[in-house]
């Protein structure tokens, strides 16, 4: 398959608010995972010091990732993934989407959040834990398109507690870095 650039959600103002808030979150020796890379900015943006292990789902976004030296696994969020994490990243497809504005490629699944923008990230929080390390955190982004009171009680009810670490307005939506733990 030929890498399609045009098929990888390239950097905008919300990779490069996830990655400002990872390069202030990581700890010397975390362990990182970033799911969902796209184009590899935010994992190829932290220190290399740190082992950091990316994946995404999206073909040409794993070459893209890959073309930037990141450790990338194509798989779907953190499938086959093992081992724990101390950091976990994830810009989520967060866009509330109809069926019928489906455009069905690949660069959909960065976009695509279902009709309430939260699937994936419903997902994404149903099948953290085990991957989260004891004293881990996860930073989420999320968009005021999606939510936030409802993506609260979403993390809530998986076991885990948030606040907002980093919030950014751009153009007609407020862009949120959530900074994750487990519930104590």
């Amino acid at each position: 398959m030929l890498f399609d650039p045009a098929q990888v959600y390239q950097p905008e103002a919300d990779t490069f608010l996830l990655l400002k808030a990872a390069q202030a979150e990581v700890r010397a020796g975390d362990r990182v995972l970033e799911i969902g890379t796209g184009s590899g900015t935010v994992a190829a943006g932290l220190p290399p010091a740190h082992e950091i292990i990316a994946t995404d789902i999206n073909p040409h976004a794993v070459a893209c990732a890959r073309q930037k030296g990141v450790s990338v696994v194509r798989t779907d969020l953190f499938c086959g993934i093992q081992g724990t994490f101390d950091l976990i990243l994830f810009n989520p497809p967060y866009l509330p989407t109809e069926p019928e504005e489906r455009i069905d490629d690949w660069l959909e699944y960065a976009l695509d959040g279902g009709t309430s923008g939260r699937v994936v990230i419903e997902r994404f929080l149903a099948g953290a834990g085990p991957l989260l390390a004891p004293e881990g955190r996860i930073l989420l982004l999320i968009s005021s398109l999606t939510g936030l009171d409802p993506v609260m009680r979403l993390i809530s009810r998986y076991g885990f507690a948030a606040g907002i670490m980093l919030d950014e307005v751009v153009e007609d939506e407020m862009l949120y870095i959530l900074r994750i733990t487990r519930a104590v």
